[in-house]
């Protein structure tokens, strides 16, 4: 059976599919969960695929949840969705909005919402590997459809390989994901090579020395220091990095001092840096690092700083001819449809995953907006307004298209690899 075929056999069953995936969604949506706390969301995903019959492993890497569909001999196809949530206070006004709350793990009760279209991804990757299973007669391989907790941390795809997925899989021929963006629904979105940013955070402790709000020249007021450093670092992208090599750096938070007339000692400063080069990265953590000590430096810190790097995320770069085989796959399915993806600023730990696999990897993005809003937002030029991104409080993708298309897209890129020839 040809792909073109293949594809339109298997994805014949998405309306029988479609009204469990939208009553699933609504249920997830509603009902989130952190990092590393995924355990209501894991178990719905290992129940599911035992009913799809699926070999099912879970605990994976804490709460990650594998499913294998073997069907005989050919590639073997990895498929990938995110199920964590995010720490924010759901402002959407939908009728299945979340009124969850958590505890993080510094121990504080914090909202907890899908603002980040994790949801989705569960939903239509459960609707695909439905799919794959009601029809194997269109395609041969093996289907690895991998549920991974923690994306939103970048520690949960490593918390997975260091569990013995590699043992679990074995050899895997290509990986897939995707992930629900603020463009049109109904739109696939693809790019080869660097694609999303590595992202790296750091934090920072400098040192002054107390004193009296009144009497400041016996102390290093930490405040003033960071300040001096908050300011200086807006040159290191402006100033040593090239205008064609794409890099981000924000200081996303100080915190200092606990008194209108009170010179603390110290002074801590958070920051998030962004990069598509190893080189550039490594430019960026190393002219932060010469910043800091040399500002330290000239106000006279007493002692060195601390500085230390935290939630670090690999830049997904997208196998070239992966990449091109979906993009392929979708102009044939979606047509005008398959478009072609921007450059995102935007972080993941997915490609973790294939590089401990030996696999190449292709990530693409599927819309989540009411088109009709979209478009009028767009001639009005107010889309940063009017369309909320990923992370929003009001974050909402549309139900439909967005769950048709993300489970076609990956049935369909699936189908590339198991129904070829």
């Amino acid at each position: 059976m040809d792909q073109a075929t293949a594809t339109a056999t298997v994805l014949a069953g998405i309306e029988r599919t479609r009204p469990w995936q939208e009553a699933l969604y609504r249920d997830l949506h509603a009902n989130p969960e952190l990092s590393h706390q995924e355990e209501r969301t894991a178990a719905q995903v290992a129940e599911k695929l035992t009913e799809l019959g699926y070999a099912v492993h879970t605990g994976i890497g804490g709460t990650g949840v594998v499913g294998l569909l073997r069907n005989g001999d050919g590639p073997t196809v990895l498929l990938r969705a995110d199920i964590d949530a995010l720490p924010v206070q759901e402002q959407t006004g939908l009728d299945y909005a979340s009124t969850v709350e958590a505890t993080d793990p510094e121990g504080n009760r914090v909202p907890v919402m899908h603002a980040c279209g994790h949801d989705v991804h569960i939903t239509c990757l459960l609707g695909a590997a439905a799919l794959l299973a009601a029809d194997r007669t269109a395609w041969q391989g093996t289907v690895v459809v991998l549920f991974q907790p923690a994306e939103e941390v970048g520690d949960g795809a490593k918390g997975m390989v260091e569990d013995g997925l590699a043992d679990l899989v074995g050899t895997v021929d290509v990986a897939l994901g995707q992930h629900v963006l603020a463009f049109p629904a109904g739109q696939v979105a693809t790019r080869p090579g660097p694609t999303l940013s590595a992202s790296d955070s750091m934090r920072i402790t400098v040192y002054g020395r107390g004193s009296h709000g009144s009497m400041p020249q016996f102390g290093v007021d930490p405040v003033v220091l960071a300040a001096m450093i908050v300011v200086r670092l807006q040159t290191v992208v402006s100033r040593e990095v090239a205008p064609t090599d794409p890099a981000v750096l924000t200081v996303g938070s100080i915190q200092g001092g606990s008194k209108s007339n009170v010179i603390g000692d110290r002074a801590v400063l958070q920051l998030n840096l962004r990069s598509y080069q190893p080189e550039t990265r490594e430019a960026l953590i190393a002219a932060v690092r010469r910043i800091v000590v040399a500002e330290c430096q000239a106000s006279g810190s007493p002692r060195e700083p601390d500085i230390g790097v935290f939630g670090s995320f690999p830049v997904t770069e997208n196998d070239p001819a992966a990449t091109g085989r979906v993009r392929d796959a979708f102009d044939a399915e979606f047509g005008e449809a398959s478009v072609d993806l921007a450059l995102q600023s935007a972080s993941e730990d997915f490609s973790d995953i294939p590089a401990a696999l030996g696999a190449p990897y292709s990530y693409w993005g599927i819309g989540g907006v009411d088109p009709a809003a979209y478009a009028q937002a767009q001639a009005a030029g107010t889309l940063a307004r009017d369309v909320p991104s990923n992370h929003s409080p009001f974050f909402a993708p549309v139900v439909q298209p967005t769950l048709d298309t993300g489970t076609r897209a990956l049935v369909t890129a699936a189908l590339a690899w198991l129904a070829d020839g």
